[in-house]
């Protein structure tokens, strides 16, 4: 009887939850999408607000089409603001700064024991060689294609129906590898291509569980070449947050809240000079004619594994048209800039001359 009692009262309470689910259900607690953890806000800065209300007005004096900035110190946001039809939430090109991500890609391969700075790049592609490879071609290696030292005279230039791959292998290494920097985002690409033949993913894939999900950055897209392959040193699309998430990394050394993310060694290597360097386009003999010096130019301070140093003992990522993440160790501060603009030296003078010195 006790037995039928319960279970008659069980049925009862059934019952009731159908009738009056609204009521008995109300305020249990209801699942919720996972939401993708952004960088902590702290209070406005009054210093730095009107820093930047300066530095905002100097680039519309200058015309310098600005499309985001985002200012980090201390691991949390201080200043945000998107403008000229930007918004936060829409990914933006970011052309040459895709080389860094693609850099992380390798320094992941490399803790994964899969590659090492040493590998040749012939060991990679002995189906796509030249007939006859040159001695110098024979000598680059991960370290020369990282380091924009893989001996080219000028940047090969490819041809959307060919093998991209080819293409690179056949042009002339005219120099001794490791010896002369030339700026070469086809480079980039066969650094994309290596870690494709070694993962077996694409790189936009292999850094999906590595390094974009502990970063929390959502749906990155980046494009491809006729091949099938991210072309690595252009064509990645990321929200201006995603970029300064990647610079809150290095700044730590390649820690994200805890875990160290991007092996130490390889993350303190990729954004210290390894090579001398000028800007892109310009050989190496010309820069004393130039008058490009490294009191007045970012671009003549030393060049990482696909990473510009920066004049305050900075470092950044870059890419055309006035994209920024640049780091600021001796702050604690990220700046990021996304623009589309011409003069990109301009674009850095003012983070120098207004946000700089706000930062305390």
């Amino acid at each position: 009887m006790k037995h039928i009692i319960n279970h008659y009262g069980l049925a009862l309470l059934l019952c009731l939850c159908c009738i009056n689910g609204k009521a008995l259900t109300k305020n249990l607690p209801k699942e919720t999408p996972k939401k993708v953890a952004a960088i902590k806000r702290a209070k406005p800065q009054s210093a730095l607000n009107s820093a930047m209300e300066k530095y905002l007005q100097a680039a519309a004096d200058q015309k310098l089409n600005i499309h985001s900035v985002m200012v980090l110190q201390h691991g949390k946001v201080l200043y945000e603001k998107w403008l000229n039809g930007a918004e936060a939430e829409k990914p933006h090109i970011l052309n040459s700064v895709s080389k860094t991500f693609t850099s992380a890609a390798v320094g992941l391969a490399i803790g994964e024991g899969l590659l090492s700075l040493d590998d040749k790049l012939v060991s990679f592609f002995p189906d796509d060689l030249p007939a006859e490879p040159s001695e110098n071609l024979k000598k680059v290696n991960i370290r020369n294609l990282l380091t924009m030292n893989c001996g080219h005279d000028s940047e090969p230039r490819r041809k959307d129906d060919d093998s991209w791959v080819k293409t690179f292998l056949s042009w002339p290494v005219e120099h001794e590898p490791g010896t002369y920097f030339c700026y070469n985002s086809m480079g980039t690409y066969m650094l994309s291509a290596i870690v494709q033949k070694v993962t077996g993913q694409k790189v936009v894939d292999y850094l999906q569980p590595r390094l974009f999900d502990p970063l929390g950055i959502e749906k990155p897209r980046w494009e491809l070449s006729p091949q099938g392959i991210n072309c690595g040193g252009w064509g990645l699309y990321l929200k201006t947050e995603d970029l300064a998430k990647m610079g809150q990394l290095l700044l730590q050394k390649g820690k994200w809240k805890g875990k160290q993310v991007l092996p130490k060694d390889y993350a303190i290597e990729m954004t210290q000079k390894q090579v001398p360097c000028q800007p892109a386009g310009m050989r190496a003999d010309k820069v004393s004619e130039s008058r490009l010096t490294l009191e007045n130019s970012d671009w003549v301070q030393g060049y990482g594994y696909q990473m510009w140093r920066c004049r305050h003992n900075a470092f950044r990522a870059d890419g055309a048209g006035g994209q920024y993440i640049i780091i600021i160790p001796e702050k604690d501060a990220v700046v990021v800039n996304t623009a589309q603009l011409n003069d990109m030296q301009a674009e850095q003078n003012l983070i120098w001359d207004y946000i700089l010195p706000a930062l305390k």
